[in-house]
């Protein structure tokens, strides 16, 4: 599918470097190309050494251009890239002389949407490009690349054909109910649908496990008013971001930080101390602390260790089991160096620590945890749609079992065609034709 207009746009991110590139794709890259260089000939997939002029002759700069000639391209279609000295002004220019030229500025992912649509790439390796550009974490970027080799388009697949293969049974059932089909079809049909349960519940559960590696995991440290919480954003970002006082209450309000710890690139948000509210201000920042403890990956629940247990460290407790459901806990005693105080038998702490003086037990302690999240082997989904995608597929399956059982073939039927449609909408969208191949091409009718 080749689009009669060429697009162009910058390539590499706006700011001063040695490199910049300007990208052509489309009918009339070699040709703008050819225009821009005075004649200059490219030959595939070689690099070649030219000077740009823009519309009144004047040299633009000497670049490196390099011709992939459809298809053997990302998009498809031809493409021209100039590797130009790095600087906006430069890459505006000739991205403007390129214009002038004949081609129009790109839209926003128009060249992966060409891609897309001329087959060289499908939705979920696509939605792979845009995740690794934003990616948060080395580990990230190796999930995302094995996604981009197709390693889900894979998976994806392998579900389509089990159910079309299904479906096409079930569909020459009910069309040709004559024709003999083996007897134990329901239990092998039964079976199978069991096993695609197990694993899309499977994929599901390791995809939203690892949810941190892909936006970044978020810590968020919780404690009553003067615990600490401030002194230990401060160790772990080695400078004094927070304001630390002996004053409860000093922070009004959640304080987010980035940090890289491993290969991890982690967001750190200081609570506001949580306790009953003295005003309307504190009141507010008490909220958005217990938001950031539902919405955070991790936990850190700090307490006093030279202050007794007291109804506010209690309440601590209690909001952790409210809003802190399915999250990692890590709970620690803080202010050892002190006279301890801070006794409750049936309380085990993961760590004890200073954290005006060291928080390395706690850094290695959210390590194991972000890099155990990475230890599965099972595919990973990385967007809520392809998540939801996955969920409506497992329902419809769900959904399909009792009609089987009960030889309801047309409300079976309905099903599998809408688990079809919802698997097949992580890659490329389902077509007919595709259950009629299976259909046709696995029974002799004889019609």
């Amino acid at each position: 599918m080749y689009t009669e207009d060429t697009i162009v746009a910058i390539a590499t991110a706006n700011g001063i470097g040695s490199i910049s590139i300007v990208r052509l794709s489309g009918v009339d890259s070699l040709k703008i190309a050819k225009k821009i260089t005075q004649g200059t000939v490219l030959q595939p997939r070689m690099a070649k050494l030219s000077k740009i002029y823009d519309t009144k002759d004047e040299l633009i700069d000497e670049a490196l251009l390099i011709y992939f000639k459809n298809p053997h391209s990302f998009t498809g279609e031809d493409i021209v890239e100039f590797q130009c000295h790095g600087g906006i002004a430069i890459t505006n220019i000739v991205l403007a002389t390129c214009i002038d030229a004949g081609a129009r500025i790109a839209n926003p992912g128009e060249f992966s949407k060409r891609a897309f649509l001329n087959g060289k790439i499908d939705l979920s390796q696509a939605q792979a490009i845009s995740k690794m550009i934003e990616a948060r974490s080395e580990d990230a970027v190796k999930l995302l690349a094995r996604q981009l080799k197709g390693e889900l388009k894979d998976f994806v697949d392998d579900i389509r054909k089990d159910l079309l293969f299904m479906l096409a049974y079930t569909e020459v059932n009910i069309d040709y109910a004559e024709e003999d089909l083996p007897e134990d079809l329901v239990k092998q049909i039964e079976a199978k649908l069991s096993e695609l349960k197990k694993s899309l519940k499977s994929t599901l559960s390791a995809s939203k496990a690892r949810e941190g590696l892909m936006q970044g995991f978020k810590v968020a440290i919780v404690g009553k008013p003067n615990v600490g919480k401030s002194s230990l954003l401060n160790s772990l970002l080695n400078y004094n971001r927070a304001i630390v006082s002996d004053i409860a209450g000093t922070t009004r309000d959640t304080i987010e930080e980035q940090v890289k710890i491993g290969t991890h690139l982690i967001r750190i948000v200081d609570t506001a101390g949580i306790r009953e509210a003295n005003d309307e201000i504190e009141r507010i920042g008490i909220e958005r602390s217990l938001e950031a403890i539902q919405e955070s990956d991790i936990v850190v629940a700090l307490f006093d260790s030279s202050r007794e247990l007291d109804a506010e460290d209690e309440q601590i407790l209690s909001l952790i089991k409210k809003h802190a459901k399915n999250k990692h806990l890590i709970y620690v005693k803080n202010k050892i160096d002190l006279e301890e105080k801070f006794v409750v038998k049936e309380m085990k702490f993961d760590l004890e620590l200073n954290s005006k003086e060291s928080v390395i037990s706690l850094v290695e302690a959210l390590k194991g945890i972000m890099d155990k999240s990475n230890s599965s082997d099972e595919i990973m989904l990385i967007s809520q749609r392809q998540i939801m995608a996955v969920e409506n597929t497992l329902q419809n399956i769900i959904d399909a079992l009792e009609p089987l059982k009960d030889q309801e073939l047309e409300i079976f039927s309905f099903h599998l065609n809408e688990a079809v449609k919802e698997i097949a909408s992580i890659t490329r969208p389902f077509e007919n034709d595709e259950m009629l191949d299976k259909m046709f091409g696995s029974f002799c009718l004889g019609k």
